[in-house]
């Protein structure tokens, strides 16, 4: 079993103030693989206060400067993507060709892109042609608390301490407590990028105990969090009393819109997209919404294309879904998809329980619904797990409105061959983003929802705007 009862604090590894050991989980086994320490106040009074002492001398550093130094992260990370891909494999589930792949390599393409978004950022500029004594000066935020979840856990951390660093901030990262490891090594990879201490300092802990004291802490100036909604409001108002800048990426409930007219391989592609990573993922397609005259093919062939996902243990290659990350996270799943089949969805792959010759982990079955009504609990509550909900719609303003009809607003799909109406529904559909026939978002596009989805932007240059204040300053260029 691992041991990382440390912490990583004004540039050097130190021992908890109070020890609080907490195990960590692996999901396949359902057996402790890891003992760290939770953090006390006393950590977190530690960390905030190397950072706000790091700050006036970050933030005074050129651009120039701050970029050779997330080039040097982005050189050290490469150097420990093995052992990255191996801790997320072991600590959340994911299979070690996923993890190797998109989840390691999320961080190497976010790192890259704000390398180069930062080579191309306004850092100072006139305000125009016309007022050249006017300049507009992007400047750091001040001390950040980066508080990271645990289904992307490399994607999100870069997102944040990619963007925080380049932008002059210093911060404190508070990974989740369920996939510590990961962000351990980062911890060493920032290390060895040499910067200066305190920048970049770590405290484990729970959104309890450390993340708690950082939302609320005086000295912070500034809370970006990636996780549930409920976590999210309840940070908003703990940092509203020192009136903290707050960066929300919250859950989702995506709508996937396939029209008649959609490529042969729309469905298919959609219930692969909900069933990667284990569903645990908060853009995933969730509710697929099909033309009626398409329906019963479709339902058809999400049965079948779901019944072929394979599900095993994280540490065997291959193209199949590991177990979900823990006990809790297992029995929510199971919750939901009971109430599925008790409200009257009609269940056409999967159902309750672990799927044939696993007794042992936290694995979930892929599980498909037909006939899915907008009313339904399936349809409305983000269930974070290989579930799919089908639901038929009549009309492109039925599909939209129910589309739209729910609390969230972080990615929709569409699925249709017919240009016209994909811009119509662009720019109709309520959600940060919106991909189509398959398409990703290309390299450094904003990543971010609406409503209850959070707030605010991540990745590339939207990602550094959301880490620097704007200050005017007149009299620049007079005499």
């Amino acid at each position: 079993m691992l041991d990382k009862r440390q912490f990583y604090i004004n540039g050097v590894w130190v021992d908890p103030a109070h020890p609080n050991d907490h195990e960590v989980i692996d999901p396949a086994t359902e057996d402790a693989c890891a003992v760290i320490s939770l953090g006390a106040q006393a950590d977190t009074d530690a960390a905030v206060a190397a950072a706000k002492a790091a700050l006036p001398g970050w933030m005074a550093t050129s651009p120039e400067d701050r970029i050779a130094a997330l080039e040097r992260v982005y050189a050290a990370y490469k150097t420990r993507t093995e052992d990255l891909a191996k801790a997320i494999s072991t600590e959340m589930g994911a299979p070690i060709a996923l993890a190797s792949t998109s989840q390691v390599g999320a961080g190497l393409s976010h790192l890259k892109n704000f390398i180069a978004a930062a080579k191309a950022f306004e850092w100072e500029k006139p305000l125009n042609a016309d007022t050249p004594d006017t300049l507009i000066r992007h400047e750091a935020v001040g001390v950040c608390a980066l508080i990271t979840p645990w289904n992307w856990p490399m994607n999100q951390v870069t997102l944040k301490v990619g963007a925080a660093l380049v932008a002059g901030n210093t911060m404190v990262l508070k990974p989740s407590e369920e996939s510590p490891l990961d962000a351990m090594i980062f911890a060493e990879i920032m290390d060895a990028a040499d910067l200066p201490p305190g920048v970049f300092n770590l405290v484990n802990g729970d959104g309890a105990g450390v993340g708690s004291q950082l939302s609320s802490h005086p000295d912070v100036d500034m809370v970006s969090f990636t996780g549930s909604t409920r976590a999210g409001i309840a940070i908003s108002k703990a940092a509203a009393e020192s009136l903290k800048r707050v960066h929300l990426e919250l859950g989702g409930k995506g709508a996937n819109l396939v029209f008649a007219d959609a490529d042969e391989k729309a469905v298919k592609r959609g219930v692969l997209h909900m069933m990667n990573n284990s569903g645990q993922s908060c853009n995933a397609p969730s509710r697929m919404m099909v033309e009626a005259s398409r329906y019963d093919a479709a339902v058809e062939e999400a049965a079948a294309t779901a019944n072929k996902v394979q599900v095993g243990p994280p540490s065997e290659d291959g193209r199949h879904i590991g177990p979900v990350v823990n006990a809790t996270q297992w029995s929510k799943i199971q919750d939901l998809i009971q109430k599925g089949i008790d409200e009257g969805a009609r269940l056409v792959a999967g159902g309750t329980g672990r799927p044939d010759g696993l007794n042992k982990g936290f694995y979930v079955r892929p599980t498909v619904f037909a006939d899915v009504t907008n009313d339904m609990t399936i349809a409305r509550e983000e269930i974070f797990g290989p579930v799919l909900s089908i639901m038929k719609f009549e009309t492109e303003e039925e599909a939209v409105a129910v589309a739209n009809d729910t609390p969230y607003g972080l990615t929709n799909y569409v699925q249709s061959t017919d240009v016209d109406r994909r811009h119509r529904l662009a720019r109709q559909l309520r959600s940060g983003m919106v991909e189509m026939n398959g398409q990703s978002r290309g390299a450094g596009a904003p990543f971010g929802g609406m409503k209850a989805s959070g707030n605010g932007r991540e990745g590339g240059s939207w990602g550094i705007h959301d880490f620097v204040e704007v200050k005017a300053v007149s009299g620049w260029a007079s005499e």
